[in-house]
């Protein structure tokens, strides 16, 4: 659990229902061991500001490239995204990279507009839900199941100064939607949305998340 800034107690609490230890992540030597990495929602900036000075980030991208798994939500997204269409924020400050998508920060309006609204899987990704569900250690990958498997799965979402993402590039898989807008992505090894999953008491998407890890 990266250990910055943001909600690491929620999510933590999280992981550890579902039965996974949790250990925080704040240098690089903290990497060590780690089997998977959740990148909590919170300021993007504040957060890239604490990593600079220990060059974190950057390790966390390299660990990232040898295949570690990672789930980042809000500004999580934000960090993992190689493209921000508002780049001035960030301007200076290390990000991580290795998400192929564009995002925009704060995209649904400031604190007063933030919300809840429901977010519904794509089939796939209900489909990769049912096979957790069933025990399974490891989904199959989403993109390697036929349109159309899985039932549908309704979650609510929390939506606090979240990024919208505006661009879906090669290699990522939508894996849930708020109406017509992608909220959820997977590539790879990574998973992140633009919302809080761990504000409300469905883990769906942290279940999908570990059985990855």
């Amino acid at each position: 659990m990266l250990a910055l800034q943001g909600a690491v107690r929620e999510h933590a609490a999280v992981l550890r229902l579902l039965g996974h230890n949790v250990s925080l992540v704040r240098i690089p030597a903290d990497l060590a061991g780690v089997d998977g990495l959740v990148l909590p929602g919170g300021e993007s900036t504040a957060i890239a500001r604490l990593a600079r000075p220990s060059g974190l980030l950057t390790d966390i991208r390299n660990r990232i490239d040898g295949g570690l798994p990672v789930f980042g939500t809000c500004a999580g997204l934000i960090l993992l995204a190689d493209d921000v269409a508002d780049p001035a924020a960030l301007a200076g400050l290390p990000t991580i990279g290795g998400l192929n998508v564009t995002v925009r920060r704060n995209a649904f309006g400031a604190q007063l507009a933030s919300g809840e609204a429901d977010v519904e899987l794509t089939p796939a990704a209900a489909r990769a839900r049912s096979s957790v569900a069933m025990g399974h250690a490891r989904p199959d990958p989403p993109s390697g199941l036929p349109a159309g498997a899985g039932a549908p799965h309704r979650m609510r979402g929390v939506f606090i100064r979240a990024p919208r993402i505006e661009r879906v590039g090669a290699g990522v898989e939508v894996m849930a939607t708020r109406g017509d807008e992608p909220v959820a992505v997977r590539q790879g090894a990574v998973v992140a949305c633009t919302f809080h999953p761990e504000l409300v008491p469905d883990p769906t998407l942290h279940r999908l998340w570990l059985g990855g890890v």
